[in-house]
Formats: structure tokens, sequence, C-alpha cells
């Protein structure tokens, strides 16, 4: 029996439904659409009626924000269609609903199928609901639904027969074997074919179809860098600097007995690093056969001891998936980015996001054939990307989007991360015959089948219908297991060597692992049937690892990986034999040699032609005109307009290490040089890593030596501006080119690129030992702008952390700039090497309050956003021209003079000079001109703000509302006999991130802390997670529910996998008994805070059936997930939680959420307020709750944040109080810490 629902949300709470109507109508252009309505529709099978009644108004819907019904609403004239998600492709909606009712039943997880039904009101043509359609349904992952009732949601799955082996392979011709490459959609070329040929006629035998998909996979660009292998037989080089460079790369080649390998892109990326190395600059590096991500030795202090830690980092692309479906390729993106480091087992702390689009605010009508509109596309890719860093509880230090028109060929998502282990988890052996490979984690389905070839293809019109099943979905709760798991040490000191999933799947990170494999595709977990062993064999299903463990080891590392709520499974063993052999139903349908596959196919050869390299001009509207007209084009260029709408979607303090906001200031404003985080300890430490990134497209598509040049100057100059040493850097590098097909000109743009890396790593002392190379930037005859962007990282200690706004008026403003070369954009190497030590003496005493170096809009887009923080003008001296302010200035630094700060002594390669003063006055005074900051700002702040908003229109815009103050006449007390130490549980669920911090906050605060995972693998599992959580609670006097994304906030709101679990006789029986008999407290932080209201906890003291009048948490008026610093006050002092506050207290507190809205009708907020339960409230700088998004951010009622029960014992808010500690946020003001985990603790001493 099939029973369907129909759920709507409500007038008011049609977040969703409104957004994309303003969409439609300024996006689209469609004019007479007067409303839409979203409903979404469930259909589920394997359930009782009575079951499917109790799951209505708990998991499909909430009563106070949703209408839920058996039929179909009366949309009456009104257009009406349906989409779902394509048969196979990952819907986490119905994923979630299936586990929260598995978790309500105790019994097998159900069938759901999840649709989404549009009603388009209003005078529309066929052409106007065509083009709506065609806006909300991406082909390569949706297609239009039926309206009619289903009969059942099992699908007749095919048995899939026996794997083709390909007859008369040996035998093709040239004609036939192109011809067998394109019908095959196969990435190899010819001569490739005709390598396969020869082996498969020595081996006596015809291959396989699997056998050629996963040669073709081991051998693509995207797994092999064949383009940066190819031999490059001839070099001409028509410039003189580029030519100048290549004769040293050869010098160098010779000095390194490197004489005899190829020439390649590839060696001219690599041996700067082995260079540096040889004449011992370069140090500290791990190395090892393992290929995880850059690997670095570092001392980290914990908790006042020394450790020997490992420091990763790793940039990634996904490019091509992005650009055809940006949800699933930009979560995809960080997913695989997370994937990289977590396989050399450590932890990920930290990413940053730098993409790079076309202008994404023009009209929709200019969009190409076969292309997504821009706007949908950076819109699309920041909420995926955002979405799964959020899941998975990752911070995101920096995001930046970079603009130019060339990439409307090709989108670029680039995600970098940094991670660290201590050395002693890591274990690095070779396997060795009869060792096991154990798979870990998700389970396998066609998700990107062939995504690893479709990445090195570049795309036309076509390929946007065809490659569909080759974008992958995210699933970002699993990833998160895995993350926990490799955080242990038991479990990481019995893996020998690790390999993720990605490209190629089962076949490449099963593969690589060792020489000789035996694999029974047979076992590999799937996620529905009907797969046949070729698909099971290439696969790029997400969330995977493949470990290596001795085969006596194996039962104690399943038994982890069960206590982590992950499936693992054995599925291959390692053998003498150098071959890889892969059975499935009995058939050898890969048996492969080791050597054969290793060979990486026919060698590939290539002429090179480098052009004269061209000079770079800054655009015109910044040359000419009065100061306020350049800056006004300045500030309102792309590249240099506020993306703080973009950038505060994705969760930057998770983890409580962010040393450094995206935005610092009072005003959080200004953006920071580099993103900085403490190393993820359990406990104290003050050793802290940074990231920058450098690059400018429009230098780089004039001139790709210097353009890369910079690129590393860029990267190392904003990790010294951020306080960090570039003696102590390591760069990666991130290339992005046109498909560069036979061209010998095409070709000279990336010589030429690597080639400048490569002196600046040589000139700067500074080595790049690891990147990623993506060549398919081509669609049809558009290429996207020469990319080489440079990663720089370093580890050094978190009181170095400097950030660019001004801090004070009065304050004298210095430049310190290197000698420049000829072209006036090259720093000399000398001068640069001795600007930075200038900057480090100043950053380590602490004489430089803040310090900036100018990028892309030069010395003006440096200055102006060093006043925004703060709200503090500048003054600059008369000798200071225009011209000066506009022109490139790479290398070089404005630092704001502490009062008693001497400038240092430079030799004459150094220029440096107090060119103005910061003054109280907020305004930009230079060359005779003055100009009023509050109207620059606001041309900065509006420059994107049409496809990222994030300030207040209308009529919350600076609203403001009663301040509460509340003092209780009588406190509530504990009347137990006193707990010294008291006990506290905290339940982790699937997709929830925030309990490390909040354990953490509770350790410190003396508290026994126990986390315990709650496991829903099978029926058996969640009957026990539900026995051993009551049995806790009975122990515990504390009961913490973490923040996060509990079941990805799916079905449509969250915290509903929490409600069920809870809702469960026996655990409500418990919490009743804690409560109510043995004064006990619980605390809900965010999702926590989510699950408190909606179980009843907070307001009512006690878990109750939910009915329309009840108050609840719902989606931010905004429409999307928020994160930064807000302020809030104590407005009661009712409850325990806050004894060791006053009422009046102003806290800055860390926000990160999407439904953080607390709604309540006039009565319910009446009595609360009388009652003492509203906690606190958002305020402004002056104290002041209001409705301001600036203030609230996200429309709550009386800007509540937080609220108690009736006599205060549970308290519930969305602000991450457990998110503070030493050393965080030094950019933004305020009082970080707020004692709520103390005085929880304290009550029971009483």
């Amino acid at each position: 029996m099939v029973f369907r629902v129909y759920v709507e949300k409500k007038p008011g709470f049609d977040v969703e439904a409104q957004q994309l109507g303003t969409e439609l109508k300024t996006i689209l252009g469609i004019d007479g659409l007067r409303k839409v309505r979203i409903v979404n529709r469930y259909d589920v099978e394997g359930i009782s009626q009575e079951l499917f009644e109790q799951a209505t108004p708990t998991v499909f819907s909430e009563p106070q924000v949703d209408d839920a019904s058996a039929d179909l609403p009366d949309f009456g004239d009104a257009t009406v269609f349906a989409t779902e998600f394509l048969p196979g492709q990952f819907d986490q909606r119905a994923d979630s609903a299936a586990e929260c009712i598995q978790l309500i039943s105790q019994g097998e997880r159900p069938t759901v199928r999840s649709a989404k039904v549009y009603a388009l009101e209003g005078t529309l043509s066929e052409a106007d609901v065509d083009a709506i359609k065609h806006y909300v349904i991406n082909p390569v992952e949706a297609r239009e639904a039926s309206l009619e009732a289903k009969t059942t949601l099992k699908t007749q799955v095919p048995t899939p027969g026996k794997v083709e082996t390909i007859a008369g392979f040996n035998e093709m011709d040239a004609a036939a074997g192109q011809k067998f490459i394109d019908e095959r959609g196969l990435a190899m070329d010819l001569a490739d074919l005709e390598f396969c040929q020869k082996y498969f006629s020595e081996e006596g035998r015809e291959p396989t179809i699997t056998e050629i998909k996963v040669i073709d996979t081991y051998w693509s660009d995207h797994c092999r860098h064949t383009t940066f292998g190819t031999e490059l037989d001839k070099v001409d080089i028509d410039d003189a600097a580029v030519k100048a460079a290549f004769e040293r790369y050869l010098e160098m080649r010779h000095e390194l007995g490197r004489d005899a390998k190829p020439v390649c892109l590839m060696d001219m990326g690599t041996i700067g690093a082995k260079w540096l190395k040889k004449n011992g600059i370069l140090t500290g590096l791990d190395e090892s056969e393992e290929i995880n991500a850059c690997t670095v030795k570092v001392k980290v202090d914990v908790n006042g001891e020394d450790e020997d830690w490992l420091f990763l980092f790793k940039n990634e692309t996904h490019n091509p998936p992005t650009e055809i479906e940006p949800f699933g390729g930009a979560a995809t993106c960080i997913g695989g980015c997370i994937r990289d480091p977590l396989s050399g087992r450590s932890y990920v702390y930290q990413a940053m996001r730098v993409t790079g689009a076309a202008d994404p605010t023009v009209p929709v009508s200019e969009t190409l054939e076969g292309k997504l509109p821009q706007r949908k596309l950076v819109t699309t890719a920041a909420s995926g990307y955002s979405s799964y860093g959020n899941q998975i509880g990752l911070a995101t230090g920096q995001v930046d989007e970079i603009y130019h028109p060339g990439y409307v060929a090709k989108r670029m998502e680039v995600g970098a991360v940094v991670a660290a282990t201590p050395a002693d988890h890591v274990r690095r052996e070779t396997p060795a015959p009869g060792d096991r490979i154990i798979l870990l984690g998700g389970r396998t389905g066609r998700d990107g089948i062939g995504g690893a070839t479709g990445s090195s293809k570049a795309h036309n019109v076509e390929s946007l219908e065809l490659d569909g099943a080759e974008v992958q979905k995210g699933n970002a709760p699993v990833e998160r297991k895995l993350q926990r798991l490799f955080r242990r040490g038991d479990a990481c000191r019995l893996i020998k060597r690790c390999n993720d999933f990605g490209a190629g799947g089962v076949s490449v990170a099963v593969g690589e692992l060792a020489d000789g494999l035996y694999v029974d595709l047979n076992t590999v977990p799937k996620k529905y049937e009907g797969l046949d062993g070729t698909e099971l064999a290439i696969s790029e299903s997400q969330e995977r690892m493949a470990v290596d463990v001795a085969a006596e080891d194996v039962d104690e590392f399943l038994g982890y990986a069960r206590e982590e709520n992950l499936e693992a499974t054995v599925i291959a063993t390692v053998t003498e034999d150098p071959r890889m052999v892969m059975t499935w139903n009995g058939d050898k349908i890969v048996n492969l040699s080791r050597e054969f596959l290793a060979s990486n196919g026919a060698s590939k050869h290539q002429v090179v032609r480098v052009e004269e390299q061209e000079a770079y001009e800054v655009p015109a509207s910044w040359r000419e005109g009065s100061l306020a007209e350049r800056m006004n084009a300045v500030v309102t260029d792309l590249n240099v307009a506020s993306n703080k709408g973009l950038s505060e979607r994705f969760d930057s303090t998770i983890g409580a290490g962010t040393v450094l906001m995206p935005f610092g200031g009072r005003k959080q404003l200004t953006p920071n040089e580099a993103m900085v985080a403490k190393l993820p300890v359990f406990g104290e430490t003050t050793t802290a890593s940074a990231m920058a990134w450098g690059f400018n497209p429009y230098i780089m598509s004039k001139n790709q030596f210097t353009g890369a040049y910079l690129s590393v100057v860029e990267s190392l100059s904003k990790l010294v501006a951020a306080g960090f040493e570039h003696e102590k850097a390591y760069l990666s590098f991130q290339e992005y080119f046109e498909k560069l097909r036979d061209e010998p000109e095409r070709w000279g743009k990336p010589t030429a690129a690597v080639l400048g890396a490569l002196m600046a790593q040589v000139d700067l002392g500074a080595g790049a030992i690891g990147g990623k190379d993506s060549m398919s930037g081509s669609f049809e005859d558009l290429d996207v702008p020469p990319t080489l962007i440079s990663f720089a990282v370093a580890v050094g200690n978190m009181k170095r952390a400097t950030s660019p706004e001004f801090k004070g008026a009065d304050h004298r403003i210095v430049r310190i700039a290197p000698r420049y070369l000829a072209d006036g954009l090259t720093p000399d190497k000398d001068a640069l090497l001795e600007a930075f030590s200038v900057i480090e003496e100043l950053t380590d005493f602490h004489d430089a309050l803040a310090v900036s170096t100018p990028g892309y809009g030069a010395t003006a887009e440096a200055l102006f956003k060093m006043t925004l923080g703060n709200r503090i003008g500048v003054t600059l001296n008369d000798s200071i021209a225009v011209d000066d302010l506009f022109t490139p200035a790479y290398g070089s630094f404005i630092v704001e003079l502490a009062d008693n700060a001497k400038l240092p002594a430079v030799s004459n390669l150094v220029e440096i000079g107090e060119i103005g003063t910061t003054t109280s006055e907020y305004a930009f005074k230079a060359a005779g001109e003055t100009l009023d900051l509050n109207a620059v700002q606001e041309a900065w702040e509006s420059g994107i703000e049409s496809v990222f908003p994030y300030r207040s229109k209308g009529e919350d815009k600076g609203k403001t509302v009663e301040t509460i103050d509340f003092h209780a006449p009588k406190k509530t007390a504990y009347t137990g006999s006193s707990v010294a130490k008291p006990h506290v549980v905290i339940p982790v669920f699937p997709g929830n991130n925030c309990e490390y911090d909040s354990a953490a906050a509770f350790e410190r605060a003396g508290a026994d802390v126990t986390t315990l995972i709650v496991n829903n693998l099978t029926p058996a599992a969640v009957a026990e997670s539900t026995q051993a959580l009551v049995k806790e609670i009975n122990k515990s006097q504390i009961v913490m529910i973490p923040g996060g994304f509990s079941g990805g906030d799916e079905p449509d709101g969250s915290a509903k996998f929490i409600t069920a679990f809870f809702r469960a006789p026996a655990v409500t029986e418990a919490v009743r008994d804690l409560l109510k008999n043995r004064d006990g407290l619980m605390l809900g932080i965010c999702n926590g805070f989510q699950a408190l209201v909606k179980l009843g906890l907070v307001p009512y003291g006690d878990i109750v059936p939910m009915t329309d009048t009840c108050p609840t948490l719902t989606f931010n008026t905004i429409g999307r997930h928020q994160s930064r610093l807000v302020r809030t006050r104590v407005a009661s002092d009712l409850s325990p939680w806050l004894a060791k506050t006053s009422v009046g207290d102003i806290h800055t507190v860390a926000i990160s959420h999407g439904e953080g809205r607390f709604v309540a009708s006039d009565e319910v907020l009446a009595q609360l307020k009388a009652n003492g339960q509203i906690a606190t409230q958002y305020v402004d700088e002056t104290g002041t709750p209001g409705m301001d998004l600036d203030v609230n951010p996200n429309g709550s009622l009386l800007a509540i944040e937080g609220i108690t029960s009736p006599d205060g014992r549970v308290f519930g808010k969305m602000g991450h109080s457990e998110r503070s500690g030493n050393g965080l946020y030094v950019n933004v003001p305020g009082d970080k810490y707020q004692p709520i985990f103390e005085a929880g603790v304290g009550y029971f001493a009483a």
C-alpha cells in the first residue's frame, strides 16, 4: 500500500515559494506571474496506516508551519506540474524521511519518494510555463513527475546479464577503433586503443567492456594528469623572460640529475620543490608512497606539551560537474577535497572556497544555448558547497568568487582545505599479501559513472543532455561519520594504507592500494539492485574509503566502524601476483597486469610555442576622472564589491578554532587577508595555521608568465599580512586552462604559467608541494582565462594573527613597498623578501595594528576596505597622487602603526614611509578631494547585492523591538545531594556536528561527559541506541542536545530526527524523570534548540504533542543559512543556566543556522515574557533589540535568541555559546565568553 501526503508551508512561512516567485519575475522576466505555491509530496510504502498517521505531523510536516493533506490542494485555474529526482539520484529529503520513520517504529526502513508540486497563478503563456519548467528542472538530475497516484514504489529491476566481452577488439583498424571510442563514450585516443590491442593480443584474449572502462579511467587526464605528463618534444619561446626561465629550468634539471627524464608540464610544476629541498631551503616534508594530500611535519603545543603532528592541505576543483549540476557538483567538490587529507587519517578543520564565474547580474535572456544562467550557477553552487560544508561541520574561513567573462565557457569551483593529526595516529606500511581491503562509508549506486573521463572532456551543447549520470550527489552526514572514525587513534593505528573513492570508484580507490589485488564485486554494498559488474567497478558514489588492514585486525576495525554508525565491508584481498583481478557473479571481469595499468597508456608528445607576452593595464575607468569617480569604479567592480551575502551562508566558526572571522571590525565588514584557525587538538593549543590565495585573471590573460609569478607573490604577501612567516610557507597550485588540443600556441599558455610559478618558488624560497590541474575549460569556441591560483599555507603561533581593519583614529598609516622591475608589476625578489621580513618584525612585536596587501583593486581597494570594519576614516598626505592609489602594487603593504612603534630601517630596495593618518571622521581624504565613506560604502555594499542579498530593506530596516528585563523573584534551586562532577550525556544523531565543541565546553567547566552515538544501521541497532540513551539519561544530571543538521534538516524542517527519537516512550519517560524527580537540567543549542521546541520541552517543560498554536523555529526570513557573530543580551535571570550572568549583559556569540526564526502567537509571547522565559535577545551595538538583519539574523519575533522552560531548567538557544575559547575571533570586538556551561555545572554543587 502506498500512502501519499501533500505538505505546503502556511502563508508567511512559504519562504521558498516567495523566493522562487521573485526569481521568476526578476530573472526570467515573467511579469504575468502573480504567485507561486510549492507543495512537497511524499509517497511511502512498507508501513502501517497507523505509523503513517503518526509520521504525518512529526516527520512530513509540522502543525505550526505546514498544512498537510491526503489530497492535492485545490489550485483553481493555476498551472500545476510536479518534479522528481531521476531514478537512482540521491534524494536527501526522501532518505531522511525513511530514516526518521525507522527511528519511530524501530522496524525496517520504509521506501519513501518525494516530489515537488508547483502551482503557478497568473496569466501565463505556454512559452512562460516552458521557461519556468526549464528554470526549475535541471534535466541532469530531475524530471517532470506524474500527478497520478502510485500503486507501488517498487521498481521492476531487470537482472543484469553477463558482462560483455568485446568481440573482434584486437582486430579493429583505425576507423573501427575511432568508431568504438565514439560509440562507447571513451576519453582515450586511438594511440591508447592500439596500446590496449597490443596488450590483449599478448594476453591471447579479447577484453571485457569493464576492462576497457577501467583502463579508460586509469589513463584519463583526471587520474593520470595526461596533459601535464605529455612529453614536450620541442619548446619554441618568443618571449625573453619566459625563455630565460625555461633555460633556468633546464639547468635545474641538470643539477638534480634529471636530464634523461621527459620535459613536461608535470616536471616543470614539481621541480621547484625538489630543487629547494636539495638546497636545504624546503624542509619538514612528510614523504611516503601514499598519495593523500600535501603533508608536513609540525610541532604543536597540546595542553602545554609539545607534540609531533602532521599538517595536511589540499586543493581540488570540480568544474565540469558544477557547470552542469551546480548544487551536487559544488557539494561533491568540497566533499572530495575533504576526503584526500581524510584518507591521510587527519581531521579537516578549515576550508576556503575560490570560484570563477561570468557576470551573474546580466539578464537571463543573454544566457548561451546549452548553458545554465550565471546567476543560477553562482547561487546554486554556493548553496551546494555551503550545504555540504555546513553539514559536515567544516569551518569555511574565506569565500571569494572571481568574475571574468571567460568563465562563461566553464565555471570554476575550487575548494581548499587544511587538516592535522597527531603523528602517532598514522602508520604507513606497504600492504602485504593476505591483507584485507575494507570499504567504509556510503553505498554504491550509479553516481558519477564516467566522472573522471567526463571531467577530461571538453563540453558542447549536447553534453549537457547526455552526461546526466556523471553528476554525483553528496551525503555529508556519512562523510561526517568517516571524519569521526578517522579522528580516533585506536582505529587509525590499524590502517596500513588508505585511499579515498573519487574518480574511477572501486577500480581506482582499491586498485591503487596494492600491486596485486583480488576484488569480489558481489560484496560491494549497493544503494539499489540492478547494477552490473562494470557499474560496481567504476561507480563514483561519494563518501567511501578503502583501507588496507592486516587480516587479524579486521574484526577490531569493523567494531570501531560500527561504534561510529558506519557501514564497513571486506571487499578485497591483497595478493602476491601483481595483477588486479575483479570477479562478479563468478566471472573474472577484470584481469589486468599492474605494469600495464600503471603504464598510463601510450606516451603523448607535443610541440609547444610560447608567444610574446602582453602588457597589463588596469581598467580605463580606474585611470581617468576624479578620485570619487575612480573610487566608485573600483568599489562597484564585481571583483571588489561586498560579497558578504555570499560568504555568510558558510559556517565560519564550527570547531571553535577560528582565529580570524571572514569579516572583521565591530561592523564585521573588512574581509580578512588569510583564513586562520587553531589546530584541532583535544584541549588547549596556541598553534594555528593560515591559508591565503593569489590570482588575477586579467593579468594572466595578458601575460601568463608574470600572472602566475604574481599569484605566488600575492598568496605569500597575504600570508605575511595576516601575521605568518614566509619562511615557513608551503604552496599548492590550482591550474585551470582551456582544452589545449593539438595547437602549440594553446600549449604555450600553461607552459608560460608553470614556468612563472617555478621562478617565483625559486626566487622566494617557497615550494609547491602539491596541486591540481583541470585542463578542460572550453565550451565550443569559448575558453576560460588562463588560471593558476597559488594557495600558500603556514603554521605559527595564533598570537601573531593580524587583521586588516583599522583599529583606531589618529594612528600613522605606513606604506612598505619593494622595488619593482621594469614592467612595474613584478617586485624585485630581494626587495620583496626584505619587505616580508619588515612586516614579520612589525607583526611579531604587535607594532602593526592592521596590515593589508593590495591585490586586484590596488592600493585604493586595500585602504578603503581597512576603513569599513570599525568606521575609521583616512586622510592621506598631499604627496600621494591619485594615480598611485590605482596602480597595481603586488607585494606592497599598508600598515596601521601602534603609537609607540618605530619604523624599521630598510635598504634602498624597499620604500617605506608614512602616507597618512586614520581619522574618527568617516571620510576618505586624498589629493584635495574628500569622499564621504558612507556613500562609498553604500556603493560597495550594493555592488552584487541583487544576487547575494544580506541587508534589510523595507520596514525591518533599523526597526527596534521592546527590551525585556526580568528579575526572578525566586530562583530555581537544586534540592538533591551535591554533585562535584556532574555527568552530561550528549546524544549524537546522524548529521549532528557540534558534539566535539559542546563536550569540550562542558569538560572545561568541570563536568564528566559521555558522547553517545545513535546507531541506525539496522532496526536492532535503533532499539539498542534507545536503551543506551535511557541508561545514560538515568545516570546523568544534564542532557545536552548539540547543534548540526540531524538528518540534513530534512524532510524540509530541522531536528525531526531528534524529536522522533526522543518521542520513543522509554526516552520520554527518562527525560521526565530527570526534570521532574531529579532536578536535572537540559540544554539545546541551535539544532538542539530546534529539537527542544519541537518536543515542547521549551517553553512547556515537558514532551507534548505539537499543535498549530505551539511556538516553533522556522526558516530565516532571508531564506538561506546565516553564519557570523551576533550580539545577544541577557533578558532574564530565571534560569540556572544564566546564574553566572546578569540581566543586561551583552555577549558576542557565533551563530550558524538556516532555521532560527522563533515564531509564536501574541498570547504565547506575552506569557513567555511575563514568566521570564525569554532568556536572551539579539541586540545592536547599543544593546537595543531589533529586527534589522544586521542585528537579528533570522527575523525572530521580539528578537528572541533563547527561551527556557517555566522553571528555567531547560534552556534552548540559537547562538553557539560552546564556540568560545582562547584566541578566537580576534578581529571582532566583544565579550565572547558566555558562562552558561559553568553555571549548569555549578548548579549541582549547591
